[in-house]
């Protein structure tokens, strides 16, 4: 009999082994396929510290960004270093880099970071940042950027380029470096270094918040992030708009209803008497016809 049960039970056991099998076939497949999805997105983050050839934080302390870029602390003794922005939280780029664009190096008259021309030669690009911290509009400072002592940015107003106060704005330009010659635009420069000069203008004071040298073309660079809050920021303020204006006339009918005299019942003063005659009647005339029916 216990044969004959173990026999019956084989097949039984065999089907779940092999469920369970399946089910965890099943649970590796998905680990898997999570596991390698993550690690293709790491790969595909960008990461720009290799080819880092020279990177300053102006007017602040050393920082690595989320490309990997670390730039070191402003060397720079010439003008005024600043954390005014700190008291903003920028737009455009992600908190951890925020810094990089609440710290700035500002002068009264014109400034200039140097550094020696790579020995490589290649494509290089220079990104320049930017933020408009203290002013609220436009034409309240302008001012031009010169690399190697030639109008590269001519009159650069921050706030109108980058639409607004507290708003990243990069600027990226473009040179190659041939056998210890600096070629831009058309231009050779051999004096062997990097020279970028931020001239006073009519308007205020020059400034500038960080930049860095990077070894490739500027199609590696990543953009600033795009401003999608805006829109929602305005489509929540649309709602709180059409809440108000409702919350407004709910308290308009409920106030005229309040103020209106309560209407008078038509039927609080009727006289209802009249209404049990016809039950009398019915009562007095259900006797004598008992009686009649009981006689018969």
């Amino acid at each position: 009999m216990t044969s004959i049960l173990i026999q019956k039970a084989r097949p039984v056991l065999r089907g779940s082994l092999v469920f369970i099998i399946k089910m965890k076939s099943r649970d590796f497949i998905q680990w898997f396929t999570i596991f390698f999805v993550h690690f293709a997105l790491t790969l595909d983050s960008i990461f720009l510290g290799d080819n880092i050839y020279y990177a300053v934080n102006c007017g602040g302390q050393e920082h690595t960004d989320l490309y990997g870029i670390h730039y070191q602390a402003d060397p720079l003794r010439v003008g005024i270093a600043s954390d005014f922005g700190s008291r903003l939280s920028i737009v455009r780029v992600d908190p951890h880099d925020a810094i990089l664009y609440q710290t700035e190096r500002y002068h009264t008259d014109d400034f200039s970071y140097t550094v020696p021309l790579p020995k490589d030669n290649g494509e290089y690009t220079l990104v320049l940042k930017f933020c408009e911290v203290y002013f609220q509009s436009s034409q309240q400072k302008v001012f031009d950027v010169l690399l190697n002592d030639e109008v590269v940015i001519a009159e650069l107003d921050i706030f109108k380029e980058a639409e607004g106060v507290g708003i990243a704005y990069d600027r990226l330009l473009t040179f190659h470096v041939e056998n210890g010659v600096l070629l831009y635009g058309g231009r050779r420069d051999s004096s062997g270094y990097i020279k970028i000069t931020l001239a006073k203008g009519a308007l205020d004071n020059p400034k500038i918040n960080a930049f860095y040298i990077y070894r490739g073309p500027k199609t590696d660079i990543p953009p600033l992030q795009d401003i999608l809050f805006d829109e929602e920021t305005e489509e929540e303020q649309e709602e709180e708009e059409l809440d108000g204006q409702a919350d407004v006339r709910l308290r308009s009918e409920v106030s005229r209803f309040e103020d209106e005299p309560l209407v008078k019942d038509p039927y609080a003063e009727q006289d209802t008497s009249h209404m049990f005659i016809p039950f009398l009647i019915a009562f007095a005339c259900f006797f004598p016809v008992l009686f009649c029916l009981c006689k018969l």
